[in-house]
């Protein structure tokens, strides 16, 4: 069967995604007076500043850099510039390897591939201009920098350790540096003519005259090799130096020494750091997702965070949509931090950081602990809930391998106080499930052990557990779940069961025998369905009020890892690990809509308006918004057939490759096109406007209308010879005027000396019709230029309008007398205690 798209869901946008392991490029706009720092994510690269631009590529970009009126991107072999950040202006072709380097300068643009080829190209011609091939294996250029005054000149810096100086015009060496018997990894100008900074792969940082071909001074840092240079351009003598492991040093380049540093600047390598020209501010990005600008205001020249935008630096596992509005979204990632993305804007994002042991007892054991120690492992499931959430913290997260579940304050963007931990707990238990009542008093806390545990989330106050012998279930505990009312609780066990509990006197009411273990639970609460995922890729709907299984759903092939309802409890949407998202009709029974993704999805959530349906991937950072279709118009779902082939859906913010978007001419030849008349007995709409075709309803007025009042006059003959002027210059003398044409320009100039003008409405007041026919053919400014003729100037006389005026201010008077009274019964309506 042929495949086809999905029905209900189309690809929107993504969030979270702000920056890779490509370097950044810092570019300033004249005419804004702004910077702008361009990133590259994937096949796309975004500029931040004044808002967040998408560019999709063909090929993951490697490169990135800009100028103050193109931003070139180079993605694979070839090299594209960009104008207004969106506009393809000019491509580049040549490159047989991979390009790794780009550097504009002036009208000419300078690229570097993996190959050792140098290539000069005019940047608006896109023509070759130069090529300089190197041997990788004795010169592999590895940097590139333009030395500040050298005219044509371009320094080349190789892994080798060497350096060379062209002239790109003349297409000559002019020297050759021997280096320092190490790679190097970053070339930068400093403020200094001649004087440029050199990074290597032992960590060592030379300043180096290449005038004099003399080394000024040096240093070394012990944190690898230098992934990037800086140099502060607004008064004080400050190098930085990034780091593969994510601290930032910072060096005084007059007392020769290290003044201070930034110690977890990035969880990642520092890919690039800029100092923004003249101002205390340096950019930096890294693989870790994340674009931080820092300011130099703290004593001892130290720097702190002014902003950023960051994602995750490791791939979501979890999301959920956070309060009843649907713009906000809560992510817990691999990487241990909770994240809320806003789909509004990303102004509105919040990050609520990493979780952290903060015991009072402990704070003397802190002092000897390393960062990673203090952090918490990553948050495996979450709850949430906006009812109280001013007044304590609303969210409980467990973590990966504990027992003790963390409280976040979403308001304060901050881990809360208390952690939730059952006060006689034994053995190597940990919590597996929660859930917060929709009141936003209580948490519902489920373990491996087969405990569930109730807890007052204003004190953290442990309030009791389910069961007897302290257990609510023999094997580990899947998912929890209660109702609007807190009336009733429900659990899922790996022991095949399903059981209900009274909230208050936490006792077991009923269970439900499954055929397979349960693997979560999600319950919805208007509706009270709820779906159980199990163990054997099939899904399972209970009805909370009659305890019984009213639907059973199979189709995936691998383990369910979320699901989401609709907000009127119609549908079921399902993600599982063989890359599908499925939807179920929970009326019908049956399966209404369903896509493949490229990387199974592991998080699903609709929105509480059911506009977005959110997705998280394996392997991927962002998390994915696609449109609900039923929103924007009718959209006829069926049920699906048992064969049904779902088309794979390209995730939104990636493109397809260019091979399979490209349509031959064959293609484009066998589409289908529609004749320009289905039958004879059949309506065929024109496609022309409104205007063009009511008309026709009317054509028999028209033709009255259009009907000549006399037969149609002979043109006068024209003379042979036109009559000309006499002189130097040609010229037509103008026709003379008739005697009948004299007479009635002499009446008309005698009767009005001050005016030459005569309402058409004053000539034919004779006859009421006719003037109402021609104002009912006047467009407002004929009709005005007619009303003004009806003065005493245009021949008209005061009397009539004198009249008329009282006419129309009696009957305004009557219908304001209805309007007024109209309007007290309304607001006596509004108003009154009915």
């Amino acid at each position: 069967m042929q495949a086809e798209p999905s029905a209900l869901f189309s690809g929107f946008r993504v969030l979270g995604l702000y920056s890779g392991h490509v370097p950044h490029a810092l570019r300033y706009h004249q005419k804004h007076r702004e910077f702008y720092v361009v990133t590259a994510v994937g096949r796309s690269f975004h500029t931040y500043n004044v808002r967040t631009v998408n560019v999709i590529l063909p090929d993951d970009i490697s490169c990135v850099a800009a100028d103050r009126m193109l931003v070139f991107a180079a993605a694979g072999r070839d090299i594209s510039a960009f104008a207004r950040n969106k506009e393809v202006v000019m491509r580049y072709h040549g490159h047989r390897q991979e390009v790794r380097l780009l550097l504009p300068l002036g009208d000419q643009l300078i690229s570097a591939d993996a190959g050792g080829d140098v290539i000069v190209w005019d940047v608006q011609g896109g023509d070759e201009y130069l090529r300089l091939q190197f041997d990788s294996a004795s010169f592999s250029v590895s940097a590139m920098m333009h030395p500040s005054t050298y005219l044509n000149k371009v320094l080349l810096g190789s892994s080798q350790g060497a350096l060379q100086l062209w002239n790109i015009k003349t297409s000559k060496l002019v020297f050759t540096f021997p280096g320092w018997s190490a790679g190097v990894t970053s070339l930068q100008q400093s403020p200094a003519v001649d004087v440029v900074g050199v990074g290597t792969a032992t960590g060592r940082i030379i300043i180096h005259n290449i005038r004099l071909d003399e080394t000024l001074m040096s240093f070394t840092q012990d944190w690898g090799p230098i992934s990037s240079l800086a140099f502060r351009t607004d008064g004080p003598p400050i190098v930085a130096s990034g780091s593969p492991q994510g601290h930032i040093a910072f060096w005084d380049l007059e007392r020769r020494q290290l003044v201070t540093q930034l110690r977890n600047a990035h969880s990642t390598a520092v890919a690039a750091a800029t100092f923004v020209h003249r101002e205390p501010l340096l950019v930096t990005n890294g693989a870790d997702n994340a674009i931080k600008v820092w300011i130099f205001d703290q004593e001892g020249g130290g720097a702190r965070l002014l902003r950023s935008r960051q994602g995750h630096s490791a791939p979501p596992t979890t999301i959920h949509h956070h309060g009843n509005d649907g713009k906000n979204i809560l992510s817990a990632g691999q990487d241990g931090t909770l994240q809320s993305f806003s789909t509004v804007h990303e102004r509105f994002n919040k990050n609520l950081g990493h979780g952290s042991i903060n015991k009072k007892k402990e704070k003397k054991k802190k002092k000897g602990l390393s960062y990673e120690e203090l952090r918490l492992p990553a948050i495996t499931a979450f709850s949430s809930a906006a009812a109280r959430q001013s007044d304590w913290d609303g969210i409980v997260a467990c973590h990966r391998g504990r027992l003790a579940t963390t409280t976040w304050n979403y308001q304060r963007c901050t881990m809360g106080a208390h952690h939730l931990q059952p006060p006689a707990a034994r053995g190597n238990a940990i919590a597996t499930a929660v859930d917060i009542t929709s009141c936003g008093n209580f948490a519902v806390i489920g373990s491996s052990c087969g405990r569930v545990d109730v807890y007052n989330l204003q004190s953290g106050q442990h309030r009791g557990c389910y069961g007897n012998d302290e257990k609510a279930h023999s094997g580990a505990v899947r998912g929890v779940a209660t109702e609007t009312l807190n009336q009733m609780t429900f659990t899922a066990g790996s022991d095949w069961l399903l059981k209900f509990w009274r909230f208050k006197s936490r006792k077991q009411e009923d269970q439900l025998k499954l055929h397979a273990a349960p693997a979560s639970l999600m319950l919805h609460r208007d509706s009270g369905m709820l779906a159980l995922a199990l163990d054997d890729f099939t899904l399972a709907v209970v009805d909370i009020e009659t305890r019984r299984v009213v639907r059973k759903f199979a189709g995936h092939h691998g383990n369910v890892n979320d699901m989401t309802f609709s907000p009127d409890g119609r549908w079921l949407v399902t993600a599982a690990m063989d890359c599908t998202i499925r939807t179920w009709d929970l009326p019908s029974g049956s399966l209404v809509d369903c896509f493949l993704v490229a990387m199974a999805p592991v998080g699903v959530s609709l929105s509480p308006t059911g506009d977005f349906l959110a997705t998280a991937h394996v392997d991927s950072l962002g998390v994915y918004l696609w449109t609900n279709k039923s929103l924007c118009g009718p959209v006829g779902l069926r049920p699906l057939p048992a064969d049904h082939q779902p088309t794979e859906e390209t995730l939104p913010g990636v493109t397809a490759d260019e091979s399979e978007q490209e349509v031959t001419s064959e293609e484009v030849d066998d589409a289908y096109r529609s004749a320009e008349q289905l039958g004879a007995e059949l309506v065929t709409l024109s496609l022309l406007p409104e205007s063009r075709w009511k008309s026709l309803l009317h054509l028999d007025v028209i033709k009255r209308r259009n009907k000549p009042v006399a037969p149609p006059a002979a043109p006068a003959a024209a003379p042979f010879f036109l009559p000309t002027l006499p002189g130097l210059t040609p010229r037509f003398a103008e026709p003379t005027p008739s005697e009948q044409e004299t007479q009635v320009q002499l009446l008309l100039l005698l009767l009005l000396p001050r005016r030459a003008f005569i309402s058409d409405i004053y000539i034919l007041t004779r006859n009421i019709e006719r003037p109402l026919r021609l104002l009912k053919d006047c467009g407002p400014s004929a009709l005005s230029v007619e009303l003004s003729g009806l003065t005493s100037e245009g021949g008209g006389a005061s009397k009539p309008l004198l009249r008329l005026s009282s006419r129309l201010e009696a009957g305004w008077a009557e219908l304001r007398a209805s309007f007024d009274q109209s309007l007290c019964l309304l607001t006596y309506a509004k108003s009154a205690l009915l």
